[in-house]
């Protein structure tokens, strides 16, 4: 089963080719990807609009190399599979109409694929994770716990209910000046710093429930910094201050996750591993963290490779393939998808990480 994936999202362009029914750590057979990070990096955060047009402009040439790189032609295909949402809308557009055009003129299945079902699918690309699982999703724009189920079966434990965690750290490293995107450039930063300089709150650590909050973390770190003497902040302040939110954020995930751990546990008393996806899972603290406390609760823990963590084309193509092995294809008229909830039936929460879920 040979899939093309396309991925459009947000802000990297990507395509991939999968070999659905290979080995594990043989099923990718070429991937194509172009980050858009020195467009934003002046404005600080991703512009949507420079970001379609982006999109428009290198789509094309991505799938091409994609499939190069493959040796194969559209005719090999069994079908193309494409992130529909949830994301930034014009980009998805862009991707969902080069698939569409794909899959008419060769007359291909075509698979309409939950970009967060990407992620949460991922860890069965890298490691072949049984159902069900336990799944923290953290990226820029969402923060969830699920219990996945099945394809298509996702039950939401916890989620944000305000902002996202990368979210959190990318407004933060903007507040200390350390460039974008925030994650990577303040875990450097954090490397050099004392996490135990700055008292930081731990947001919801001890309250009942999975639920995340970082607005409150975020909002303590800026006065903190107002406090501090006036004039710029030397190195050491950022690296302390990177360190002490960092630990904090850590810490607080580690709580919401060992509150989830308990109620997977009573939930679904076979499940044997914790996972976590999404961009802000290739934290190495955030991981360390997540590992010892699946050590402590005898779950196996599995955290895909940092290229698959964040924004990927092979991620997408395989979820096409979970999907297209139940016999579930799109139609050509299906409408890309701005919001699309994992977990139709949770209850709605009015914290933008969580919306945008």
């Amino acid at each position: 089963m040979l899939i093309l994936g396309i991925e459009t999202s947000c802000d990297e362009t990507a395509a991939a080719v999968v070999r659905a029914d290979a080995p594990k750590g043989e099923r990718v057979v070429s991937e194509a990807i172009l980050s858009q990070l020195d467009e934003h990096r002046p404005y600080g955060g991703v512009v949507p609009e420079i970001a379609a047009r982006s999109h428009l402009d290198h789509i094309d040439t991505l799938v091409a190399q994609a499939m190069e790189q493959a040796g194969a032609g559209f005719a090999d295909l069994d079908a193309i599979a494409v992130t529909a949402g949830p994301g930034l809308i014009g980009g998805v557009i862009v991707g969902v109409m080069t698939a569409k055009a794909i899959a008419a003129v060769h007359r291909k299945p075509l698979v309409a694929v939950n970009h967060l079902e990407g992620h949460a699918l991922t860890p069965r690309l890298s490691d072949d994770v049984p159902f069900p699982y336990l799944l923290l999703l953290v990226s820029g724009g969402h923060c969830q716990i699920l219990a996945v189920e099945d394809v298509g079966r996702y039950r939401r434990l916890g989620t944000t209910i305000d902002d996202a965690a990368g979210e959190a750290f990318d407004k933060v490293a903007k507040m200390l000046g350390l460039g974008y995107p925030g994650g990577p450039a303040l875990q450097k930063a954090a490397e050099r710093g004392d996490p135990r300089r700055f008292d930081l709150p731990r947001p919801m650590k001890g309250r009942p429930g999975c639920d995340f909050s970082f607005s409150g973390l975020k909002t303590s770190v800026r006065q903190t910094v107002e406090k501090l003497p006036p004039g710029p902040l030397t190195p050491q302040d950022k690296a302390d201050l990177a360190a002490s939110f960092q630990a904090a954020l850590v810490d607080s995930v580690r709580d919401r996750v060992k509150k989830a751990i308990q109620q997977f546990k009573e939930l679904y008393p076979h499940g044997t591993a914790l996972v976590t996806a999404g961009g802000v899972a290739a934290n190495a603290p955030l991981r360390a963290g997540l590992k010892a406390l699946a050590e402590q609760a005898k779950l196996d823990f599995v955290a895909p490779p940092l290229k698959w963590c964040t924004d990927n084309a092979a991620m997408i193509a395989w979820a096409g393939a979970e999907h297209l092995r139940r016999g579930a294809a799109a139609s050509l008229d299906f409408k890309p998808r701005p919001r699309w909830p994992l977990d139709p039936d949770a209850p709605k929460s009015t914290g933008a990480g969580a919306v945008k879920a």
